[in-house]
């Protein structure tokens, strides 16, 4: 069995001890407030960590994208997926039901009519039900139907549309500011109008300490638990000790006293930022930062640092944002106690159709 030290750089590796415990910490929460755990795949993109997730307890799992899904399909994971996204055009709903026969649900979410019709349309083709959920904008500003009683009247829709099962509504993230006022009114609009809604699904690993504020979602999509960042920490739901993914770098130039460079730039670590500072921490040297990326270079400001890493040494960076490293690497590298006990492959990298 190699040794971490022995990895190449840079190299992504999970603490395996830590993957394994952010999975099960986070299926006892999920649980404990009587709801379903449907994680996204999209942040790891290993089918071997969704059996994990599954075998903790998650009765299902969620994708983006119909590439996705077909990677984990193809494996043989499960059988009951939610793909929260949009499917528009012939040539992608028919990729969609095709998959759908081959699995007990695949679950799919609209949030206009153009999109539901041909849904419907697709439905028909194939000669199947379409299982799907409204998805509702409740401030963050991406899809969504802008208020409860637009939701009612695409239901309305799906409900007359040959071919579709309205199963009931969907939102990313619970966080966004409208979330719980938004759907106290849906209940009460759908209750009054008789259509039921057996699922409510919320989403995000940031609304994970706020579960009990949504009764009435029937399932939570989170994803990045699984591996934690520098913003699930910022976001006061991860500690440093449950960054489960890290990259090891070189660090190949100290230019300063205060300025190192490693070999991992924005084509490994990425350049999200979101609502937080810098572009990833340094594990090991409390304080260091990297401040800035260009394509090969990672920049850390050490001005913060009581030590210093030397030239050639290899350090331990938590980046920034998981899931988009997830999709810029090959691999992935399974480390507990020092040694590499496994090597996965990516196996869903780059499926963004």
């Amino acid at each position: 069995m190699m040794r971490i030290e022995e990895l190449d750089t840079p190299a992504v590796v999970v603490l395996l001890d830590r993957l394994k415990r952010n999975i099960e910490r986070v299926q006892r929460l999920i649980a404990g407030q009587g709801i379903a755990n449907r994680p996204h795949i999209k942040t790891h993109k290993i089918p071997a960590i969704a059996r994990m997730q599954l075998d903790a307890g998650a009765q299902g799992l969620t994708c983006q994208k119909l590439s996705e899904a077909e990677v984990f399909i193809d494996a043989g994971i499960c059988d009951d997926y939610l793909l929260t996204y949009n499917i528009i055009g012939e040539r992608k709903t028919d990729r969609l039901m095709q998959l759908a026969a081959r699995v007990k649900r695949l679950a799919v979410v609209a949030d206009n009519d153009i999109v539901l019709t041909g849904l419907s349309q697709a439905g028909v083709r194939h000669g199947s039900d379409v299982p799907v959920l409204v998805e509702c904008d409740t401030g963050f500003g991406r899809n969504g139907v802008q208020s409860p009683e637009a939701a009612l009247d695409l239901a309305r829709l799906a409900v007359k549309l040959p071919r579709i099962r309205f199963e009931g509504l969907m939102v990313f993230p619970n966080t966004a500011p409208r979330t719980q006022d938004f759907f106290v009114r849906a209940l009460a609009l759908f209750r009054d109008a008789g259509i039921a809604l057996p699922v409510v699904s919320g989403g995000g690993t940031p609304a994970l300490n706020r579960l009990a504020d949504f009764p009435m979602m029937t399932e939570h999509r989170a994803g990045t638990y699984v591996y934690n960042d520098v913003m699930m920490v910022h976001s006061g739901v991860a500690s440093w000790e449950d960054c489960a993914l890290q990259v090891r770098a070189t660090v190949v130039s100290r230019p300063s006293p205060d300025r190192a460079v490693l070999d991992c730039g924005s084509k490994v670590l990425t350049s999200d930022q979101y609502y937080v500072e810098h572009y990833g921490r340094l594990a090991h040297y409390p304080g260091a930062h990297i401040s800035a990326l260009s394509e090969e270079h990672a920049i850390v400001d050490l001005t913060q640092s009581a030590a210093r890493p030397k030239i050639g040494e290899v350090v331990d960076v938590i980046p920034n944002h998981c899931c988009s490293v997830s999709n810029m690497n090959d691999e992935i590298h399974g480390v507990r106690d020092g040694l590499v006990e496994i090597t996965w492959p990516v196996a869903a990298r780059g499926k963004v159709r």
